[in-house]
This record gives C-alpha cells, sequence and structure tokens, in this order.
C-alpha cells in the first residue's frame, strides 16, 4: 500500500509540474486511484475535497468578489497613492504598500490585474514630454484596464513578443534619459507583482499554500488544536511579510533606480512638470470614481465586521466571542474562520447596493424595484476560481492517503539519519528547495507535495512539525524568477518591457532574502506563537515518536 500510494503521488506531481492535464483534473486522481488501490474508501476520498478549509477558502473569496465588484480596491489604492506622492522611490513603495495590503484580502492575480495599468498609466505621464495644456491636465491618459496602446500611437514589437510604444529618436542626453525611464518602468512591473506575493502570505485566506498548510495539520494531526488559524498566522506572516517588503523595496531601488538615494527620494529637487502630471492622473483618476456609493460603505462595513470577527474568535491569549458564546466540552470555539467568512458572504447576497426607496419597476408599471443585492450568483460564478478548490481538496486526500497507507510512517523512517543534523540548517535547506521548486510548479501543488514528507520526517527526527512546515509554506510563496512561476508574475511581464533575464536577475536574489527573512522569523517571534520549544504531543505517533520526550527542546 505504501507503494501504491507513492506512485500516485509521483504520478500526480509530474502531472502537476508538466501541467500536461489542467491541475484541477489531476487533484481528482485520489478519487480513482486510491479506492482501486485498496486505499481509501471512496467516501472517505471525496468528504476530503469540502473540508473546513475549503469553506474558509470559499468565504473569503465570495467576499473578496464584492470588494472588486464595487470597486472599492480601486478606490483604496488612488487614495493610497495620493496620500504618498510621485517622487521615484516613494512611488515604488506606494505601490508595493497598496498592492501587498490588498492581496492580502483579494486574490494576487486580480490586485495585480488591476495595479500594473494604473503603474503604466502614471508612468505614460511622467515620461512624456508634455507642453502647456498636456501638463495642465495631464491629459493622453490611457485608461487602467488590460488593453493594447491606442491607434494613435505608433507602436514596436519586442523580442518577446509584446507590444511597447515607440520611444523617441535617441539623440545625448534624450537617448541616456530614456534608458534610465525604461529601467524604472521595468522596476515599477516587478514592484507590483512581488508585492502581490509577498502581501499574500500575510493572512491565511491571502494564498492558497496558507490554507494547504491548515488543511493538511488537520489531516495529519487531527489532536493539533486549530494551531494555525486566523491569528497565529497573521501574528507570524504579517511581520514577516513587512520586513520582506521593504528589503524588496530597498532591492528594487538598487536595481533600477540605482544608489542616488537623494535623487530617488526627490530630495531637494523641484518637483518636475511630469511628476504634477502623473498626480494630476492619479488625482483626476479618483475623481472619477465619485464620491463612496452606499454599496461600497457596506461592503467596507461588512468586510471590517469580518477581520474583526476573524481576530476574535479564538485569539489564544484571550477568550474570544467563539469560546463563549459557542463553546463545545473543551471550552473550545465550535464555530470556525469559515463560518464567519461563510456568514459575512451570506449576509452580502441579502444586504441591497442601493438604499431601497419606492422606486417604480419600468417594465412592470405599478410594481415597485428592489435594488440588487451586494453580490449575486452571475458575479461569483464568473469570478471565483473553482478550480483553487479542487486542487485544495486533492491535497487534502493525498494527505489522508499517505497516512492510511502507512506510507508517513516508511517515509519518516527513511529520514531518521537527519536528527544529527541542527534543525536551522534543515529548515533552511528545504526552504532553499522548495522555494527552487515553486518556480516551475504551482505554489498550491509544491506545498501539497512536500508538507506531508515533512510532517512525516518532523515526527521521526523528534523536531515540532510546524518548524519545517510553516518555513516551506511561506517559501513555496516566493516564486520571483520566471515569468511562469505565478500569475502576477505572467500580468507583469504581459505589459512588455520586461526580459525573462531581469525578471530572474532580480528575482534570485529576492528568493534569497526571503529565505533568510523567512529563517529569522521562524527562529524569533515563531517561537512563542507556535510554541516551538517542545515537541508537541498531538504530534506523537506510537511506533514513530516512542523515543520523542514531550519536554525535547528544539536547539536554537
Amino acid at each position: 500500500q505504501e507503494a501504491y500510494c507513492g506512485y500516485a503521488i509521483i504520478l500526480m506531481a509530474l502531472l502537476w509540474c508538466t501541467e500536461a492535464l489542467p491541475l484541477a483534473v489531476t487533484a481528482l486522481f485520489p478519487i480513482i486511484l486510491f479506492p482501486m488501490m485498496g486505499i481509501l474508501d471512496a467516501s472517505e476520498v471525496c468528504i476530503e475535497y469540502l473540508r473546513d478549509t475549503n469553506i474558509l477558502f470559499l468565504g473569503g473569496l465570495l467576499v473578496a468578489v464584492a470588494v472588486e465588484h464595487w470597486n472599492l480596491h480601486k478606490r483604496i489604492a488612488l487614495r493610497v497613492l495620493l496620500t504618498i506622492g510621485v517622487r521615484p522611490a516613494l512611488l515604488i513603495l506606494g505601490f508595493m504598500a497598496v498592492t501587498a495590503f490588498l492581496s492580502m484580502w483579494i486574490s494576487n492575480t486580480a490586485t495585480t490585474a488591476m495595479m500594473v495599468p494604473i503603474a503604466h498609466a502614471v508612468l505614460e505621464q511622467m515620461h512624456s514630454h508634455p507642453t502647456g495644456k498636456d501638463v495642465e491636465e495631464g491629459n493622453n491618459n490611457p485608461t487602467f484596464e488590460l488593453q493594447e496602446p491606442g491607434p494613435h500611437k505608433e507602436v514596436t514589437k519586442l523580442d518577446n513578443g509584446q507590444v511597447l510604444p515607440t520611444l523617441p529618436a535617441p539623440s545625448g542626453s534624450r537617448a541616456h534619459q530614456s534608458q534610465e525611464q525604461l529601467h524604472f518602468a521595468k522596476g515599477m512591473s516587478l514592484c507590483v507583482c512581488y508585492a502581490a506575493s509577498i502581501g499574500g502570505i500575510s493572512t491565511l485566506t491571502g494564498t492558497g499554500p496558507n490554507l494547504v498548510l491548515q488543511g493538511q495539520l488537520n489531516t495529519l494531526f487531527s489532536e493539533d488544536g486549530n494551531v494555525v488559524n486566523f491569528v497565529s498566522w497573521f501574528g507570524f506572516a504579517f511581520p514577516t511579510s513587512i520586513i520582506l517588503l521593504l528589503l524588496a523595496w530597498v532591492w528594487l531601488q538598487i536595481a533600477f533606480l540605482g544608489f542616488n538615494f537623494r535623487k530617488n527620494f526627490g530630495i531637494g529637487e523641484k518637483v518636475r512638470e511630469q511628476e504634477q502630471a502623473a498626480y494630476r492622473v492619479i488625482q483626476t483618476e479618483h475623481r472619477l470614481l465619485g464620491p463612496m456609493t452606499f454599496a461600497e460603505k457596506a461592503v467596507t462595513v461588512l468586510f471590517v465586521t469580518l477581520v474583526l470577527l476573524w481576530f476574535t474568535r479564538e485569539p489564544g491569549f484571550f477568550l474570544g466571542w467563539g469560546n463563549l458564546a459557542f463553546p463545545n466540552a473543551e471550552g473550545e470555539s465550535m464555530l470556525s474562520d469559515g463560518t464567519v467568512a461563510i456568514f459575512i458572504s451570506i449576509v452580502m447576497f441579502i444586504v441591497p447596493s442601493k438604499i431601497p426607496g419606492l422606486t417604480q419597476d419600468p417594465e412592470n408599471p405599478g410594481k415597485l424595484k428592489a435594488p440588487p443585492a451586494l453580490l449575486n450568483w452571475k458575479t461569483v460564478n464568473e469570478k471565483t476560481p473553482w478550480n483553487v478548490v479542487f486542487l485544495l481538496g486533492g491535497g487534502f486526500a493525498l494527505a489522508k492517503g499517505s497516512e492510511r497507507s502507512g506510507l508517513s510512517t516508511w517515509l519518516g523512517n527513511q529520514l531518521t539519519p537527519l536528527e544529527n543534523v541542527p534543525p536551522p540548517a534543515i529548515a533552511f535547506i528545504l526552504c532553499l528547495l522548495v522555494a527552487t521548486f515553486t518556480e516551475c510548479t504551482s505554489n498550491v501543488a509544491t506545498t501539497t507535495i512536500f508538507l506531508p514528507i515533512l510532517a512525516s520526517m518532523a515526527r521521526a527526527i523528534c523536531l515540532h512539525p510546524l518548524y519545517v512546515m510553516v518555513p516551506c509554506t511561506l517559501a513555496s510563496s516566493l516564486a520571483f524568477m520566471l515569468p511562469v512561476a505565478t500569475p502576477p508574475n505572467a500580468i507583469a511581464f504581459s505589459f512588455g518591457g520586461l526580459k525573462v533575464s531581469d525578471m530572474a536577475r532580480t528575482g534570485f536574489v529576492l528568493n534569497i532574502i526571503g529565505v533568510l527573512v523567512i529563517m529569522l522569523a521562524i527562529n524569533s517571534w515563531g517561537y512563542p506563537i507556535f510554541n516551538l520549544y517542545t515537541f508537541p504531543s498531538w504530534a506523537h505517533m506510537d511506533n514513530i515518536t516512542a523515543h520523542c520526550q514531550p519536554n525535547f527542546t528544539t536547539p536554537h
């Protein structure tokens, strides 16, 4: 049975890496393979495809769809950019901060698809050479949607097949300037897609791998006491992403703006006409949104309510409303983060998008017309990535199968020689391995393949499972080097001006920085948050961990 399960995992890993079949289709293989191999009953496998973690993903997604649908994310983005200003270094920081914040709550792909066109519209104003009226009004402003340049511009094709507006004929300082502008444009594109990946790691619902970790923990260690929940994950990952975001900002400045920090921050310089024009572009777009509608206000209130309910449900350091209002026999909350997300989502299907009034229905005179709700199923159906639900489920089914078939036990026994290696070294090597692997495989597929193996290894060498599983989950989001590594990279690349070598060179350094920041996090504030000082009682398995003492402390 171990061999059968191993075969299923290797087959699925190959199909995920090559994408010979759609990722979600490959994730359905356990439904066929496990019952035929005698590993699990079909009913047991199917249950794994809609666990509590999938429900949390779905609920978070429905709220994100409402935020997108009413353009609330665009209002937040433009407001922050107006506050931060358009000096080169601050502009990059502004775009990174906004993108990271939005991708904590809505999908990384949607955030990038919105922010990259805004970045390019602002850049176009900064790098055009306006005179008179154009400076006043910030004209020649492309819309902020994904589209080809208009017919009024001459266009040129790059060697990677992207289309770019033709630059003016280079002459002396003008040529030097356009080279500088091209560098800045590359930096802007990369800053958005990198910030989306970095921001996604901050919250449990921010990106797929985080939910894979939570679901696999609940499958492999059923007594884990919900050790990874919204609050504990945020406490650990949010500071990590802030540090990584700031270091990425500094690195992108050095890589694309040079070392002249006085110039980058515009210290002692007059505000250039182009910068004023770029600022006006953002101002104009913000003005076009008009005042906040009732729907936007309602979505904002519900969104803030959701976050507050998540944070106070079962925080751990004090009794949450979940413990007090809905306790089970042990005093733990019977509701999960998924319950809260679905509750708020259902409310969004009920709350109207306008204040209900006595509006006549034009099609049926004499009858009143009710305003549409904040969310409707048509919008949800169009914008929901259903494939991720199956991808998560396939991962949980694999974890269950590897545990039931004895593959986890067998793998753990093979990895016992690692007992002599210091834990930080093990975590560092594994992070590098996962960060490399995730460049050519989907982030969710990477964590799905690695986490059950890491859990077995940790049990075998008496190491706290979270000491290796949490860093590797974060490392799987460090897909910075290739356009195919993650959808945000592909979107940034599709806007032109970037070569694969630009992304690979910048991303390689950022990968190293990322792994080092993750190591700092797990070896410092990770210890108290996840109680990594001792081998946990919930990770015990009679035949593997008999020699592990509960008071075993992982060496620093």
